[in-house]
């Protein structure tokens, strides 16, 4: 008998912190050019499957607050812990001039199981 590893799921919570607020406006752009990069970041890494996104920029104006409401939002499927921590890792490792992702954005993952049905 063999028993397949269980998948995970994961919701990605993302924030937008004030120093993007404070940015010059010409500035601006390299962070949207590393939310890019993080976000295609989480999607090739290997078993990932991206389930769903949210983003709440529309109704949310400003920086969110600690904790819940969040900016965007991205519900994964991933094969192990190690790979929503590689996720996550993102947020530290992307550059965005002299500073890394982080200074700009925030990310809570939470890990889970698939809640299943009932028929």
């Amino acid at each position: 008998m063999t028993t397949e590893k269980q998948r995970l799921r994961v919701l990605f919570c993302g924030a937008v912190l004030q120093n993007f607020f404070d940015l010059p406006a010409g500035d601006i752009g390299k962070v949207w050019a590393a939310t890019g990069e993080m976000l295609k970041g989480i999607r090739d890494l290997p078993g990932v499957e991206i389930l769903g996104t949210i983003d709440d920029d529309q109704t949310m104006v400003g920086t969110s607050p600690t904790g819940w409401p969040w900016t965007f939002y991205i519900l994964a499927e991933v094969p192990d812990r190690e790979t929503a921590v590689a996720a996550c890792n993102l947020f530290r490792t992307i550059e965005v001039g002299e500073y890394r992702l982080w200074k700009y954005m925030r990310v809570e993952a939470r890990i889970g199981r698939e809640l299943v049905i009932p028929a």
